[in-house]
């Protein structure tokens, strides 16, 4: 039964021609007569309104497939911004305002989302509403920070949210309407920012790191809304630097990754070198981070939309994980693998005919069966094996033939000479090369590889960024090395007809510069042929500090970001689109097209995946054949 005041309540409720708001009536009876299922509320969404999403507190996952509504909230939550208003929203989604507007109510109710700049007027509230502090008034930037001593006292930061109304909430027994005042609203007008893309590879890390206590909330918003905007980038940094240096373990990876990533951040976000907008070359832009996943969940021309309206430039993670298609775009302009197809065996292949250097790889096709290891793999004890879409992995030759049978019964694999005795080196070279130094190659100076100088060349390597993997498998320790240095020595003694003065000097390793005694002592000098190339990624690497600084300080001194260089950046991207799909068709029965600009058609689909192989192929000394078993 129902107090006279709660009837007197429902009454007016019911008798009202517009919807109350919350506030305006007594705080208690709200919340008595919401709790027994009289009334209900509403957080009525107007076209004008701004919504901002804060990270998430309280967020529990329970994706159901194939669930309309649900995948509408994904969608609207990769592509919502606080200066895009809900109207603006759903012309750019081509999604019925209406939905739009019931998903973003949605969100505010579950307290995922909130309005912009919403002011509430104490003189208008019920006095029983004095005391309570609603989460929805209007946002301060300090305000948008999440209080973290709270989180701290709740051990399970998934727990489900339990909603409770504010004072702005209509409140209604039979019908929701309203009106939203929305005088406080900013401008529409805003910078395009720089987006950088990462993989749900990155999320883990720093999920699973256990590096911050309030790091997973950020973690949490980076997978499940797909994006962490520039205004919530401040609270990500601090948790940031709580994170230390050093680690034991497997739990080093997490804390390079999370340091690494502080750094990336601080190096892109309002970095006057990198505007490609002359009216922000004093100030720089801001940053978003968006997920590659997230972004592949909304319709080809959706996601060109949202990239198109809110960002300048594109920059990608390296590598990115095999497992996803990466994002491609011609406008804005993408620091990044320039197709899906670079990120795949294909172009590791391409690379290798392209420059005549890599290890012995073999590309087998899917249902093949291997009874014995291939003659070409028998001496080595390690091997690098790639399933189709999936990251490689180091495996030892005594059970390899288990693992490639058991992959190439449902996908493709590629499997690559790693390591002689135990597991090959790898060192990565960063790019753009600086060529001003015309240096000899050496241990410490591997960019002036032949291979990486014919690469860099080929791939216009000089107006974009990343790093090349190089290999050295020990191999070299064998009488192959020594056939090559008695060939060596050969060759120069009949070049130098006994005078060996052109050889005065020898750099080892350490830089020590001494006089060879002998042509013997040729052992001692590095050999460019003991390296080749493993594999080149685009885009700025997280895994490695060292590594990540070569590669900001390439972008900024070689000017990558500036507009002359972007539309250089797309001539080579669209070269290198076209000539790796031509390597493609060449080595496979089904067509591969491109389009008007160059690049696949495939990318207008992303439910296509990267072409699979339909012959087993046979990379070695710089030749790729067919392979016919032996």
């Amino acid at each position: 039964m129902c107090t006279s005041a709660e009837k007197e309540t429902v009454d007016k409720v019911i008798d009202s021609k517009v919807s109350l708001r919350a506030g305006e009536l007594d705080f208690n009876l709200v919340h008595c007569l919401f709790t027994r299922g009289l009334f209900y509320l509403d957080v009525c969404i107007e076209d004008e309104d701004y919504i901002t999403v804060p990270p998430l507190e309280g967020f529990v996952m329970n994706r159901v497939l194939g669930d309309y509504f649900e995948t509408l909230l994904y969608k609207i939550f990769v592509s919502i911004d606080e200066h895009t208003n809900i109207a603006e929203l759903a012309s750019v989604l081509e999604i019925d305002l209406g939905l739009v507007k019931n998903a973003v109510s949605v969100f505010c109710r579950l307290g995922f989302a909130r309005k912009k700049n919403i002011d509430f007027d104490l003189a208008d509230m019920h006095v029983s509403w004095a005391d309570y502090s609603p989460s929805t008034k209007k946002p301060e930037s300090d305000q948008l920070l999440i209080d973290w001593d709270a989180v701290l006292s709740n051990d399970n930061i998934y727990s489900e949210s339990k909603y409770s109304p504010s004072p702005g909430d209509s409140v209604s027994a039979t019908s929701v309407e309203g009106d939203v005042d929305t005088a406080a609203l900013l401008s529409t007008g805003h910078a395009k920012r720089i987006a950088f893309l990462f993989d749900s590879t990155l999320t883990a890390y720093l999920m699973m790191g256990n590096l911050s206590p309030g790091l997973k909330n950020h973690a949490v918003t980076m997978f499940e809304v797909g994006k962490l905007s520039d205004e919530s980038i401040d609270s990500f940094l601090t948790e940031l630097e709580k994170v230390g240096c050093v680690a034991e373990g497997e739990a080093q990876r997490y804390f390079d990754h999370a340091v690494t990533l502080r750094n990336t951040i601080r190096f892109l976000r309002y970095n006057r070198h990198l505007s490609p907008d002359p009216d922000f070359h004093n100030t720089g832009m801001g940053l978003d981070l968006l997920r590659c996943e997230s972004l592949l969940g909304l319709d080809p021309g959706t996601c060109s939309r949202v990239l198109n309206k809110n960002y300048a430039l594109l920059v990608s993670m390296a590598p990115l994980s095999n497992e996803i298609r990466p994002v491609s775009s011609c406008t804005p302009q993408h620091i990044g693998p320039a197709i899906p197809e670079v990120n795949s065996a294909w172009f590791k292949l391409f690379m290798y005919v392209l420059t005549e250097s890599g290890p012995p790889s073999l590309l087998l096709v899917k249902g093949t069966r291997l009874t014995k290891l291939p003659k070409t793999f028998q001496a080595y004890d390690k091997l690098l094996v790639t399933v189709w879409g999936h990251d490689p992995s180091v495996v030892s030759t005594s059970n390899v033939l288990l693992v490639l049978n058991e992959a190439l019964s449902h996908s493709a694999a590629l499997i690559q000479a790693h390591g002689f005795v135990s597991d090959g080196e790898v060192v990565f070279v960063p790019f753009p090369i600086d060529t001003s130094q015309n240096s000899e190659f050496s241990r410490k100076n591997l960019c002036m590889h032949s291979a990486i100088q014919k690469l860099s060349a080929e791939l216009q390597l000089g107006v974009t960024c990343g790093f090349v993997s190089m290999l050295r498998t020990g191999r070299s320790r064998t009488s192959a090395k020594q056939t090559r240095i008695k060939k060596l020595d050969a060759l120069v003694e009949e070049t130098c007809n006994g005078d060996f003065s052109v050889l005065e000097k020898c750099a080892d390793d350490s830089g020590v510069v001494a006089k060879p005694q002998s042509l013997g002592l040729a052992v001692q000098c590095e050999l460019e042929a003991e390296w080749v190339l493993l594999d080149c990624s685009f885009g700025i690497p997280l895994f490695d500090a060292a590594l990540n600084r070569a590669v900001c300080e390439n972008i900024t001194s070689k000017g990558i970001c500036r507009s002359e260089s972007l539309r250089e950046l797309l001539k080579s991207s669209r070269k290198l689109s076209l000539k790796l799909l031509h390597f493609i068709s060449e080595h496979q029965d089904m067509p591969v097209s491109a389009d008007e600009n160059g690049f696949p058609g495939s990318i207008h689909n992303r439910d296509q995946v990267v072409p699979y192989p339909t012959c087993n192929m046979l990379y070695v000394n710089g030749t790729l054949e067919q392979w016919e078993g032996h």
